[in-house]
């Protein structure tokens, strides 16, 4: 087994068969708190190896997020002879993790049933798009159907969006990621107590609802109902980010004290106990369209500045609207270290996030660079016991594969350069 990471998973071995957002986002983050994640991928990569921009083939920029910290394994696991190397590899293996769909799965031999006996105490984990218990099974599930499905663009058209729309960002494939995460990691903690391992099935459809239906069951909560669906104030066409006399500010005046505080802020403290509607959390949730639009016409009198020294000193939570561009360059992220910079050896100079969390004695490390595609078969499938005779005959079957070495790669470019 590789060794010499830290971190709270130090020991514990992954096998990744997951590809596109939400697998890999999951065994990224596992990864990052010191797992030694194997990547298996088809001789083709993952998919999102080829989204670009990229500097080079097969290394596009959501891969490059991603799966740093991972060493990548191509098996091709439709040929008899690679299935040899993952029952291998299961032997040793603590978690094997996939969103291949379960039937598909099986008919690799790789469900749970089939793999048990080869390492008991394994934990089989299964994303897929929906449980398994019901009619939606077999269906396919990608992140903008599981946002339609969870009624994200409805609420969108209820927020007040011309059409209905989906979140802008891979919110479905993230959110389950993380119920991933969570799963592969109470697992290994029941595991210390009984020592076998499980099946365990993290699907999309459930994860997003019970997301969505925490905020927005509303007056269905009750039976009988005693009211619709959503919850007011995240859907009033007012909450956005209010406009200043030269631009934008992120505001939320939420409680009792911040009401007060900012009307006292204006020079209007008896507004606060005059007008009924602001005077406690149930009016101004009654009220919460008024309320917030004559927050908008407020904010239209000041400039971005002003209002950020007004009520900072009012202690009123703000913040401004930035971009992804603005965060490269935000105090608080810097001054954390949160943003990277690695040298990857052949991407060149990479900025990528790093991890948000801090632990006082447990100290994750620092992740190695994305991998190229089958950058570390060999070293794998050497520490499996498979001779250089049996890797050259894998190789020449297209069982395995590796990139273009480093120095060929590096040869090339200097020619392209001459």
């Amino acid at each position: 087994m590789k060794t010499g990471r830290g971190g709270p998973l130090a020991g514990i071995r992954i096998l990744d068969l997951t590809t596109v957002i939400m697998g890999p986002f999951a065994t990224q983050i596992l990864a990052a708190l010191g797992a030694d994640v194997i990547k298996i991928e088809s001789p083709e990569g993952d998919n999102m190896r080829h989204v670009g921009p990229m500097n080079h083939a097969g290394m596009g920029h959501i891969f490059v997020h991603a799966n740093q910290g991972k060493r990548s394994v191509v098996l091709d696991l439709k040929q008899p002879a690679a299935h040899e190397a993952m029952m291998r590899l299961i032997d040793g293996c603590d978690v094997l993790i996939s969103n291949i769909r379960p039937k598909a799965l099986a008919r690799l031999g790789l469900d749970y049933e089939s793999v048990r006996a080869h390492n008991p105490r394994l934990i089989h984990v299964s994303c897929c798009g929906f449980g398994q218990d019901g009619p939606y099974a077999a269906r396919s599930a990608y992140d903008d159907l599981i946002q339609g499905a969870t009624g994200l663009p409805w609420l969108m058209s209820q927020y007040g969006a011309d059409t209905p729309c989906y979140a802008p960002v891979t919110l479905a494939d993230r959110v389950t990621g993380l119920h991933a995460v969570y799963a592969v990691t109470a697992a290994l903690y029941e595991r210390e107590r009984s020592g076998i391992g499980q099946s365990i099935v993290v699907p999309m459809f459930e994860a997003m609802a019970q997301f969505v239906l925490g905020d927005h069951l509303g007056g269905l909560s009750f039976d009988p109902s005693n009211g619709d669906p959503g919850y007011a104030r995240l859907l009033t066409a007012h909450r956005r980010p209010y406009e200043t006399k030269d631009g934008h500010l992120c505001v939320l005046i939420y409680n009792d004290k911040h009401w007060k505080a900012f009307f006292a802020a204006i020079g209007q403290s008896e507004r606060f106990e005059r007008d009924t509607r602001f005077s406690n959390h149930t009016n101004r949730a009654q009220h919460i369209d008024e309320i917030y639009a004559q927050v908008a016409q407020l904010m239209r009198t000041r400039t971005t500045g002003e209002w950020r020294q007004l009520l900072d000193a009012a202690d009123i939570p703000n913040m401004p609207m930035n971009t992804p561009l603005d965060l490269l360059d935000d105090p608080h992220l810097n001054a954390v270290g949160f943003i990277k910079r690695v040298e990857h050896p052949t991407e060149g100079c990479l900025r990528t996030p790093g991890n948000p969390t801090a632990w006082s004695r447990s100290a994750c490390p620092d992740a190695s660079p994305s991998p190229r595609l089958g950058e570390h078969s060999i070293e794998v499938l050497e520490e499996l016991g498979y001779s250089a005779a049996q890797i050259a005959e894998l190789q020449a079957s297209g069982v395995t594969g590796e990139p273009t070495s480093t120095r060929t790669l590096a040869f090339a470019e200097s020619q392209e350069q001459k």
